[in-house]
C-alpha cells in the first residue's frame, strides 16, 4: 500500500489525499444498508484518522440515524453525487473512506468481510480471509480488529 492514497469523485470536482498515520485493514461490508447505498453487493471501505484525510472541492453531507443511536454522516460530491467517505458520531475521529473512489482501487482487496449473514448468495469469500456474520458491538473491539500492527 502506498503511503498516500489519492482519489476523488467521478466528475473530479472533489479530490482527496489520505496520509495515513495509522494503518487500518480494508473491509467489505455486506450489510443491507451498504448494498442499498452502493446499488451493489457490498461496499469496500478503509478507515483513516480524521486528521489524515484532506479534501479539496465542496462536499455535501447527508445524515441518517443508526440502530445504535448514533448518526452516520455521508460526504460526497454535490455535482455527481459520488459518496467519498462517512463518519459515525460514535467514532468521529475516524473517517470511513469508500475505496471505489481511489485512483487505484484495483490494488485493494478486503482483509475482512463483515455482515456476511446478509451477503448475496453468489458472493464467495476467499478461503483464509476473516469473515464475520455481523460486526462487533464494541468500539474498542472493532478498533483492535481494524488496526494493522
Amino acid at each position: 500500500m502506498a503511503d498516500e492514497l489519492h482519489g476523488g469523485c467521478q466528475c473530479g470536482a472533489v479530490r482527496y489525499v489520505a496520509r495515513p498515520s495509522v494503518r487500518f485493514r480494508t473491509y467489505a461490508c455486506h450489510c443491507t444498508d451498504c448494498q442499498s447505498q452502493t446499488g451493489s453487493a457490498f461496499a469496500l471501505h478503509q478507515w483513516v484518522l480524521a486528521g489524515d484525510l484532506e479534501t479539496t472541492g465542496e462536499c455535501i453531507e447527508g445524515k441518517r440515524a443508526l440502530a445504535d443511536g448514533s448518526t452516520l454522516s455521508i460526504f460526497g460530491c454535490p455535482a455527481c453525487l459520488s459518496r467519498i467517505y462517512s463518519v459515525r458520531s460514535s467514532r468521529n475521529q475516524i473517517k470511513t473512506l469508500r475505496l471505489g473512489t481511489l485512483d487505484d482501487s484495483a490494488s485493494f482487496m478486503p482483509d475482512i468481510h463483515i455482515w456476511t449473514r446478509s451477503k448475496q448468495p453468489w458472493i464467495q469469500i476467499p478461503g483464509g480471509t476473516k469473515s464475520m456474520e455481523k460486526q462487533t458491538d464494541s468500539v474498542e473491539e472493532w478498533v483492535r480488529l481494524m488496526v494493522v500492527k
